[in-house]
């Protein structure tokens, strides 16, 4: 999946991007849904490993425009994991509280621990993308925030933390069709909010936004994949991939079991 990767220093411009592109796969709609259930399984496999060995960690950033995929993503990926050693957090607008701190000091306890994945809907992102396009806080304030973060993500891999990052690129116009989908579905009425079409007219500036993301903070140790996310399936055949191999890279094993065992009997 090295084709979706973002190389450390380069100048993204999302219009070379395809959210269509299928390149990384041969086979057809069905295939792709096979393979991917079976990364599934694996996932799940290796997470429990990962709970057992208590030595690694992962945190998988999740960022899209509204309608991206963010929920289903996470829904479909982790789907067969152990709820104990996975955790999401959902960033919505800050608290009066969070906003008495400085804006990472809300992120870091939802960091992993050892043995645990996390998994960040939205994330220490908002803060140079919807505070940057909505006039939230002086350029001068969000720009010093790309070194910020870059130096927080370094962090966490310094301390054994392995971090993925996920921007799910759809077109302007798969969104139109999925935000009316939303109104044309009662039971996906709940979702649709008239603010999204107050964020649709600044697609733009949006792009602008994360494309600056992009390219100004994916590191070796913290890479951002660009996944082509119009089509749900292909979309998570490339994500599945990804997580897959990244846990796989761990060689995580089982720990050893406790001397003597071989003589117990439980009566």
């Amino acid at each position: 999946m090295d084709r979706y990767r973002v190389a450390p220093g380069s100048d993204i411009d999302l219009k070379d991007w395809d959210p269509d592109d299928l390149a990384a796969f041969s086979g057809d709609k069905d295939e792709a849904r096979d393979l991917f259930e079976d990364m599934v399984e694996r996932i799940a496999e290796l997470q429990h490993v990962m709970w057992a060995e208590d030595k690694h960690s992962l945190l998988v950033v999740i960022q899209a425009m509204d309608t991206g995929g963010k929920d289903s993503t996470i829904r479909s990926v982790f789907s067969g994991v152990n709820p104990q050693g996975v955790r999401v957090a959902n960033f919505k607008s800050p608290t009066s509280v969070e906003l008495e701190h400085d804006y990472l000091w809300r992120v870091h306890p939802h960091t992993p621990g050892k043995g645990e994945i996390a998994v960040f809907n939205r994330s220490h992102y908002e803060d140079v993308l919807i505070v940057r396009v909505l006039g939230f806080a002086p350029e001068e304030k969000w720009q010093r925030r790309y070194g910020h973060i870059n130096d927080f993500e370094r962090l966490l891999t310094d301390e054994g933390t392995t971090v993925v990052k996920l921007y799910l690129h759809i077109s302007k116009e798969e969104q139109a069709e999925r935000l009316q989908e939303r109104l044309d579905t009662p039971e996906k009425l709940w979702k649709f909010n008239k603010g999204d079409l107050d964020h649709r007219a600044l697609w733009p500036e949006y792009m602008k936004a994360f494309e600056a993301v992009l390219s100004k903070t994916s590191t070796e140790d913290a890479p951002w994949y660009i996944i082509p996310a119009n089509r749900k399936w292909y979309r998570n055949y490339v994500i599945g991939t990804i997580i897959l191999d990244t846990l796989e890279s761990m060689n995580m094993e089982f720990p050893s079991p406790e001397e003597g065992l071989e003589d117990v009997v439980i009566d």
